[in-house]
């Protein structure tokens, strides 16, 4: 493996090993970014904290999704930086210096795959590996203008992987463009039913910020024109702060579960807006906990229903553009906030959710999305490929 030239703070500078690969397969002659949370024989990983990375051990072997992926000809060239521990989605780790977005250069590139998302979208990778617990892989792409699948919960295997919280956490990669992004899809994924009955949520189309409205109103009807008219849905069993609420205390729940023993066991040297998010999962009680898991489920069974084998969602990913590097701790809580009761959707229901680089508002990507129901993963690319392929005829 040769030293990249990184002008997009993408890469982390590890001792290079060499990784094998298949030399012919459906990824031949395309190169494979990893994602620093996915074990690769002969590698540390450092999760995006250098307590954690000075304790690492060298990974023996490689996280199977990924190991697939090299058996299929995909050439590994690096390890990407992520923000620390995966713990957020605006893309600034305090401990190295933050990517740059390709796309967007004054905005973030958005997190917890920052890394993998800069290296695609800045043309130093075919194919980046990333997470998506909250919105690791959707934030990201929306932001940097590329295709992102938060794939159905369970469907790709997480072994050697650093775990955050178990029952939101997937597998997910970015890739140069959608031929690209289906050859990985069909190397990890199994093939689902058609797609046919497009549906609206109005509730969450008022999500997407003034600015922003317009040009989402113009890439859904864009869709639309493609796909047909979808049906509104009733208003969500729960609210949307509940559902906010539902995610925010669960996630944190099984975050802190995961890694607060290792937090509390020395200094780690997390940074302040990661520590928080943690500590806040400690504070939760039990009580609280199964209260929340019975709305989750009700709210699965709730989706689910209406979705049923055929339905698929038309949604914004996110609520505005990316935000300026510049910005505030306060501004980047804002948007964190407010997006999060777009991106819990998925999460909850442990469904897939596409999001397509449709759009753009004052220069930068503003990506909108298709949620389909669990297993649906190959069917909503099946869809992207129509929709962006009637993009570019018009």
């Amino acid at each position: 493996m040769t030293r990249l030239n990184d002008p997009f703070n993408a890469f982390l500078d590890y001792p290079q090993t060499t990784v094998s690969n298949a030399v012919s397969g459906p990824l031949a002659g395309l190169t494979l970014a990893v994602k620093d949370i996915f074990d690769v024989a002969g590698y540390k990983s450092g999760w995006g904290n250098p307590a954690r990375l000075a304790e690492s051990q060298v990974a023996s072997r490689t996280n199977s999704a990924t190991q697939r992926l090299l058996d299929s000809g995909a050439k590994f060239i690096g390890k990407t930086q992520t923000e620390e521990l995966a713990f957020s989605m605006i893309g600034q780790n305090v401990h190295f210096p933050h990517p740059v977005n390709p796309a967007a250069p004054d905005r973030v590139t958005g997190g917890s795959s920052s890394g993998s998302a800069a290296a695609v979208a800045g043309g130093l990778a075919d194919i980046a590996t990333g997470s998506d617990t909250g919105g690791s892989i959707r934030c990201p792409a929306s932001f940097c203008g590329l295709i992102g699948l938060r794939t159905t919960h369970g469907a790709i295997p997480l072994d050697h992987t650093m775990e955050l919280a178990h029952s939101f956490d997937t597998f997910g990669w970015f890739a140069k463009d959608l031929v690209t992004y289906r050859k990985v899809a069909q190397v990890l994924l199994t093939a689902s039913s058609p797609l046919t009955r497009p549906l609206c949520i109005p509730a969450l189309d008022a999500l997407v910020v003034p600015e922003c409205r317009s040009v989402y109103e113009k890439n859904a009807f864009q869709i639309m024109s493609v796909v047909g008219k979808p049906s509104p849905l009733p208003d969500p069993l729960y609210s949307l702060d509940d559902l906010y609420w539902t995610t925010r205390k669960l996630q944190a729940h099984e975050a802190w579960e995961t890694r607060g023993a290792w937090i509390e066991a020395g200094d780690r040297r997390l940074g302040k807006a990661t520590y928080d998010r943690f500590a806040f999962g400690k504070t939760i009680p039990d009580a609280e906990v199964k209260s929340e898991t019975t709305r989750r489920d009700a709210f699965r069974q709730w989706l689910g229903d209406l979705l049923g084998n055929d339905g698929f969602i038309i949604m914004p990913t996110v609520t505005d553009i990316a935000p300026l590097s510049s910005s505030s701790p306060e501004q980047f809580s804002t948007f964190r906030e407010a997006s999060i009761r777009l991106l819990c959707w998925s999460g909850l229901a442990g469904i897939p959710q596409l999001t397509l680089p449709l759009g753009a508002v004052n220069g930068a990507p503003f990506g909108i999305s298709l949620l389909g129901p669990g297993g649906s993963d190959l069917a909503l690319l099946d869809l992207a490929e129509t929709i962006l392929h009637s993009a570019v005829k018009a």
